[in-house]
């Protein structure tokens, strides 16, 4: 991509944005030297990790890179026997505890949910803290002048002893200052002088104290001597000093060995780490601006939705909409100055050169771009006074520059074409240079005044006009770009707002041409039938809404409306059931009082039983009617029917078995329990599975017990508040009860709390022979608080 575009379009400006984002020198170098590709698999690419990036920041946060620093240089050196200073080692450190930390990110960015692999997982992957050469590192130096004293055993043996000498010195000395010599010293302190403690002895006492002079004051007064007393032990500890310096050569020599054999490793992280850092960088940039990826293409097409300008105020700047390369590859832009053309078309260059550097841009989510070979840009007041060039001349030499490198897979960007000299020739020219790109099928974007160009685009197939909106009532530009509509000048409304007489404006306007005066009122009847077209499609708009909320509403209602009917049936079923459970009540104390009084019951008082039991039956059947009937699945017809047949009775909502075939109106009596009924054909849906389950003439007591199972044990059981041994006795004797009703799968609740309980139900079920598959709950199911049981 050529230097001037890039410096006209401001690319620069982002870079420095970019670089100010990256937390590591290595990873603001590869920020700096960013420029766009022209490999539209590179971009792809670079655009996917900026794009997984920004979802692990919007996910857990930001990622921090301090600590990584280019160490190759130092760690080459080790491959000819070097050894590693204490910063050195301590870089290699922080370059450990960056990896360890980018992939504890990575991991805590992945836990508990289900990704596949996104464009960064492989790098992540790749990174190797190498904890045990950190540890030992750690462990070995605490700070960039202190070498731990447990780095070996020979240096905690001579610290010690140095220790001890450095105490025994002190002593003597003590006892020197607050004893014999205490007359002689200028001051009772013990002092150092080239590393060997001394004491300050005045000059016309020096035969007193005897001992190595080694320093004296700038008056002369005082002479700095090394008493003899003291000598040797100074003499021991300077030769301690010099074990302690070889036994730390040693400690670093040990630890340069053990960096070297992870030498390849560390070079890898360098390597990852400053392109995770690249990486992320372009990610919070992308953030910052609310940025998207732009979908890629090589066809030629841009079609930019609600783009913003990055170096603009976010709160101010307009959105705009600019589109090219599908239904024509040359848009000419008019309208008056500070309109917003040059902002448009900057836009357009700025967003293509951020694409094919992968970096995302501040539009609307799948705006569109192209590759591009090179943009080309001619914007600005290129007037170059040290070159004696006026501002035409100077476009034209910039234009001369690209004229013959230009092709069809570049991108071209005029501002103002052929201004700056006679408007009829400039005209002319534009339009002879526009023609030509178009000609070579190269997209071009060109701003204009003259209203020739607005004409040519109007009668040339493949080239569009745009206009940038201008409120003449507020006397303010609305940067609002129109493609499809020329802009006007808008020169006489203006001024007639600004206050020049009416009679001015009335005298310019005789002196333009007839057709000039022509296009300039098609150009405002197009303007006002845009206007009026709009505000047709608002009101088209706010009617569409409004439609949409009474559908809403209406929608609503019926909803609460179907609400208010399930109620209503599930209390009619509630009522039917009890019903039920009055009349089985009633029919088990008519048997009980038989049973009891034996065989003592007259023909005529056992008449009057049967008689009772009857009507009572006959009135809980005429109460049951007010319950509403469902709806069967599947109309029942007479010939479908056998006696023996499972049944379920809509009604009342209980199953039962055919016990007579239906007559003529399509009644038959139903057996539900000890409740014999007459039903009709059309109350009725056939229970298929449980026709299907046994073989014929196989209705077993057993298979009562599983009808009546199912009849009665429901599809959950709570089990919070329970202790483990209350709550996994009364889930054995649920899932016993729920297996013989064939259930396929059950809902098992035992809340979230310590996982316990949890624990105890997985670890149960996982015993159970019947028990084909467990789960926690979904969302919407009860999440962890919940487990679902399959039955086999």
């Amino acid at each position: 991509m050529n230097e001037k575009a890039l410096r006209i379009l401001e690319y620069s400006k982002i870079i420095d944005r970019l670089t100010t984002l990256a937390g590591s020198a290595p990873g603001k170098q590869l920020c700096r030297f960013l420029v766009p590709s022209d490999d539209i698999n590179v971009i792809r690419r670079m655009q996917q990790e900026t794009t997984d990036a920004l979802t692990r920041i919007y996910q857990k946060g930001s990622l921090s890179f301090s600590g990584v620093t280019d160490m190759r240089a130092s760690l080459k050196r080790l491959e000819v026997g070097s050894t590693l200073s204490i910063s050195e080692l301590l870089g290699v450190c922080r370059l450990l505890d960056a990896a360890k930390r980018v992939k504890a990110y990575s991991r805590s960015a992945r836990d508990d949910e289900e990704h596949p692999d996104d464009s960064l997982d492989q790098m992540f992957r790749d990174l190797q803290p190498l904890s045990s050469l950190s540890a030992e590192i750690h462990r070995c130096i605490l700070a960039e002048d202190e070498i731990a004293d447990d780095a070996s055993a020979k240096l905690r043996q001579i610290r010690r002893g140095m220790e001890q000498t450095h105490d025994r010195v002190r002593s003597v000395l003590t006892g020197m200052v607050n004893g014999s010599a205490r007359m002689y010293l200028q001051d009772a302190v013990i002092t150092q002088r080239n590393g060997r403690f001394c004491i300050p002895v005045k000059a016309e006492h020096r035969g007193q104290v005897p001992g190595m002079i080694h320093d004296q004051s700038s008056s002369g007064a005082t002479l700095f001597i090394e008493p003899m007393a003291v000598v040797k032990l100074n003499n021991d500890l300077r030769e301690l000093a010099l074990q302690e310096q070889k036994e730390i050569e040693v400690i670093l020599a040990t630890l340069s060995e053990q960096v070297a054999q992870s030498g390849d490793a560390l070079v890898s992280n360098i390597v990852i780490l400053t392109e995770l850092d690249f990486i992320f960088a372009r990610a919070m940039l992308s953030k910052g601006y609310n940025g998207y990826e732009p979908d890629f293409n090589t066809e030629g097409i841009i079609d930019i939705r609600k783009g913003r300008h990055p170096l603009l105020d976010s709160k101010k700047v307009v959105p705009v909409d600019i589109r090219i390369g599908e239904d024509f590859d040359l848009l000419v832009i008019s309208g008056p100055n500070t309109g917003g053309k040059t902002v448009s078309l900057k836009t357009v260059g700025l967003f293509t050169l951020m694409g094919q550097a992968g970096l995302h841009i501040p539009a609307a989510e799948h705006s569109r771009l192209s590759l591009f070979s090179e943009v080309f840009a001619d914007i600005g007041d290129e007037q170059s006074i040290e070159q004696s060039l006026s501002t035409f001349s100077s476009h034209m030499k910039n234009i001369v520059s690209f004229w013959e490198k230009a092709d069809e897979r570049s991108l071209v960007l005029f501002d103002e074409l052929g201004a700056g000299t006679d408007p009829t020739e400039g005209a002319a020219l534009a339009i002879a240079i526009l023609s030509d790109l178009h000609r070579r099928g190269i997209r071009t974007i060109a701003t204009t005044h003259y209203s020739e160009l607005k004409i040519y685009a109007l009668d040339t197939p493949g080239v569009e006009n745009a206009c940038c909106e201008f409120n003449v009532e507020t006397l303010r530009p609305t940067y609002r770009l129109l493609i499809g509509v020329p802009g006007k000048s808008n020169a006489f409304a203006i001024s007639s707002k600004l206050g020049l007489p009416d009679s001015i404006i009335e005298e310019a306007k005789e002196h333009i041409s007839q057709e000039a005066g022509a296009f300039e009122d098609v150009v405002a009847g197009l303007e006002d039938t845009r206007r009026q077209a709009e505000q047709e499609l608002l009101d088209a708009q706010s009617s569409r809404r409004e439609a949409d909320r009474l559908r809403a509403s209406l929608e609503n209602k019926q909803s609460r409306l179907d609400e208010r009917r399930e109620k209503i049936l599930e209390k009619a079923r509630e009522e039917a059931q009890a019903i039920l459970r009055e009349a089985k009540e009633y029919a088990d104390e008519t048997i009980r009082r038989y049973n009891k009084m034996g065989g003592s019951f007259s023909l005529k008082e056992m008449e009057q039983e049967r008689t009772r039991l009857r009507e009572k039956l006959s009135g809980l059947e005429g109460s049951m009617t007010l319950a509403a009937k469902e709806k069967p699945k599947k109309e029942v017809k007479q010939e479908q029917l056998h006696i023996g047949d499972a049944v379920r009775v809509l009604s009342l909502n209980l199953k039962g078995t055919v016990s007579t075939l239906p007559d003529a109106k399509g009644n038959l009596f139903v057996q539900m329990g000890i409740l014999r009924s007459q039903v009709n054909l059309s109350d009725l849906e056939i229970l298929e599975e449980e026709n299907a389950l046994p073989a014929a003439g196989a209705r077993t007591s057993s298979g009562k017990i599983k009808m009546s199972k199912s009849a009665s044990v429901g599809t959950e059981i709570n089990l919070l508040g329970k202790t483990t041994d209350d709550a996994l006795t009364e889930l054995d004797k649920y899932l016993d009860d729920a297996y013989a009703a064939n259930l396929p799968s059950v809902r098992i609740v035992h809340g979230k709390g310590t996982g316990a309980l949890r624990k105890a139900v997985h670890n149960y079920l996982r015993r159970q022979k019947h028990v084909k598959s467990f789960r926690l709950g979904e969302f919407g199911e009860g999440d962890s608080g919940v487990t679902i049981a399959t039955f086999k």
